[in-house]
């Protein structure tokens, strides 16, 4: 644990018994961490709300897919907007727990990240098997994955991982077993913490980021073999009448083979940003919660990072993404038809 010394240490309300203590940054630390952190909000919520406005906007992209990456965009720009900012709060006025919002707050705030961070994975689930079946069965895709399906699912997802989220705190189903020493030792006047027991920190990682983040991986490794053997055939097979009459269908294919990759991307860093923080969550409760709160700090930020690196994922890999911008950034969308404005390359 951070040592404190009694000479600078402080209390989050000097006047309320119990209050937590905190321990005040140095000025020009806080200053460094607040100009850092409101940098990566900034670019969270600019950047997923480019994303959302381009695929909301343009009829092009009304596909399946975009309207699953309009949805986790949805989830990030919540994130950037209304978690990390409190969460900023949290980490630069203390290195240990010091909330001002109120405790029903802090019930909202957990509940609402353990919702948001659920309805990511459940989005990259569906987003593998919705570039499963566009790469390896493309003949069944359209009948498969369809609108209607789609937007069912979106809304499944969202109603899922929030009963989820809200159950778990509002019910205090995550305390359940260490009641005593929570209170006991941890809990205080304003202090917002989210601690699990050992079934509920191994659990709630286990189904909701290593199972599904294994399998996704999987499913991707299916389909990037699928495509490879689908590019080889064709190469292969294709004779010099054929070239033409197949230039549409080997364009589709590698489109589908592209966005793919790219979503194969986002998953990889999603797993990277958030693996550190599933691992604390296992081990801290069978190492009595000894884990330093400056480090559980750390990790939380970098996998909420994952919503600042998504909508700059989407700008490096997709063209349509980048012409969708330049159209948004130059004022064109507020022409008449820009909706119609075609982004994909011929």
């Amino acid at each position: 644990m951070i040592s404190i010394n009694p000479e600078i240490m402080q209390f989050c309300y000097v006047s309320v018994n119990n209050s937590c203590r905190k321990f005040a940054h140095p000025v020009h630390t806080q200053i460094l961490i607040y100009a850092t952190l409101c940098t990566a909000i900034i670019v969270t919520i600019c950047g997923n709300l480019l994303v959302i406005i381009s695929i909301s906007h343009f009829k092009e992209l009304h596909t399946p897919t975009n309207y699953l990456i309009l949805s986790l965009a949805v989830v990030d720009f919540l994130l950037g907007g209304f978690i990390m900012p409190p969460f900023m709060v949290l980490t630069v006025e203390t290195v240990e727990t010091c909330w001002y919002f109120g405790e029903f707050f802090c019930k909202f705030h957990l509940s609402t990240l353990i919702m948001l961070c659920t309805a990511s994975i459940i989005h990259l689930s569906v987003i593998s098997i919705d570039r499963y079946y566009a790469v390896c069965h493309p003949l069944r895709y359209k009948t498969k994955i369809t609108l209607s399906i789609t937007v069912n699912i979106i809304c499944t997802s969202w109603v899922v991982s929030a009963v989820l989220g809200f159950g778990i705190v509002f019910l205090e189903l995550n305390l359940k077993g260490i009641e005593d020493f929570y209170n006991t030792n941890i809990n205080c006047v304003g202090s917002c913490i989210l601690m699990q027991n050992e079934a509920s920190g191994l659990l709630s990682s286990l189904f909701s980021f290593y199972i599904p983040g294994f399998i996704m991986v999987c499913i991707y490794i299916k389909i990037f073999k699928v495509a490879r053997r689908q590019a080889r055939s064709i190469r292969d097979t294709a004779r010099p009448t054929q070239i033409t009459e197949e230039n549409g269908d080997s364009a589709s294919s590698k489109r589908e083979a592209k966005a793919a990759k790219t979503l194969a991307i986002v998953l990889g860093v999603f797993l990277i940003c958030w693996s550190p923080f599933f691992v604390c969550n296992i081990i801290d409760p069978f190492i009595h919660y000894t884990t330093s709160p400056l480090l559980i700090d750390t990790l939380s930020w970098f996998g909420l990072l994952n919503s600042t690196f998504n909508p700059i994922v989407y700008g490096f890999f997709y063209s349509w993404f980048r012409k969708a911008l330049k159209i948004i950034l130059l004022g064109k969308i507020f022409q008449s038809n820009s909706s119609r404005i075609k982004l994909y390359a011929e």
